[in-house]
């Protein structure tokens, strides 16, 4: 554990985060070119990403300050309010989809394609989210560092020595567990959207909600109740994530066949037109 300021009032937490950010953009753009994606749209959907990450810290401040009501006694943003993870990724997903697709039908109405962003959602989110563990995974190592969203008190081999909720104790860390799980899951993330793979968004939906849930039994991180006492507010969030990774799932292939389909029909006919040509 280093939870302090190395310069500039930055901890490793904070560095960790950034350095997290800056990797996401950078094999975005890796991934969007390897995709053929055109460079007018992936630069429109980095700006929306952009908007999204600082509407993502201000949610997981956001929420996090509510989650403190309990133990605070009423609603605080301060240095002290911390962030989550599940209210930034809420808001976010939000701003993102919301700039997405009503800005983006102004910005492309005189594009060649004006349903090119509509067209590309599913093979630019493949990209995208292929990132997310990975920025998520150094977040997660930052929160080792910090001392926080750590898991209960344990006696086995595999605790580590850090301050929380009951003192300087050995904890099960959580935190370095997330962070190898979400490795490996950017890992197969990262290698589908390479080979030009679908269904990344579903999968990560799918994979971090099953995994949360899990770990959540020995996590010793209270964020209040949802009235049922046997699962988390964590919980179910990710409950929400897997039945909506079905939903996803079903959609991008409903959608991806139908422009798949409809490319070929259109290359069909130019081919058969430009053979008239010929043949007049």
């Amino acid at each position: 554990m280093y939870p302090y300021k190395i310069f500039l009032g930055l901890t490793l937490y904070d560095i960790l985060i950034c350095v997290g950010i800056i990797l996401c953009f950078c094999l975005f753009g890796f991934l969007s070119d390897k995709r053929k994606m055109r460079v007018k749209h992936q630069k429109f959907s980095l700006v929306c990403g952009c908007l999204a990450i600082a509407a993502g810290l201000a949610s997981g401040v956001i929420f996090q300050a509510l989650y403190n009501i309990p133990a605070r006694g009423e609603f605080i943003i301060d240095g002290q309010t911390g962030i989550t993870f599940y209210g930034g990724l809420v808001g976010g997903v939000a701003v993102f989809l919301l700039v997405y697709f009503v800005v983006g039908k102004v910005f492309y109405k005189n594009y060649e394609n004006p349903h090119y962003h509509n067209e590309n959602f599913f093979s630019m989110a493949s990209s995208a989210i292929a990132t997310v563990p990975l920025a998520h995974s150094l977040g997660r190592i930052g929160c080792l560092t910090a001392g926080c969203c750590h898991g209960a008190l344990t006696d086995e081999w595999y605790g580590i020595m850090m301050y929380g909720g009951e003192g300087y104790a050995k904890y099960v860390p959580t935190q370095l567990f997330e962070a190898i799980f979400l490795l490996l899951l950017f890992v197969f993330l990262f290698f589908n959207a390479y080979r030009g793979g679908r269904y990344n968004l579903p999968i990560y939906m799918s994979a971090y909600g099953v995994w949360r849930f899990i770990i959540e039994f020995v996590r010793d991180d209270y964020r209040g109740s949802v009235g049922i006492d046997a699962i988390t507010p964590s919980q179910l969030i990710a409950i929400l994530m897997i039945v909506g990774s079905v939903g996803v799932f079903f959609l991008e292939k409903a959608y991806t066949d139908k422009v798949e389909k409809r490319n070929a029909e259109l290359s069909l006919a130019n081919f058969e037109d430009g053979d008239n040509d010929k043949n007049n």
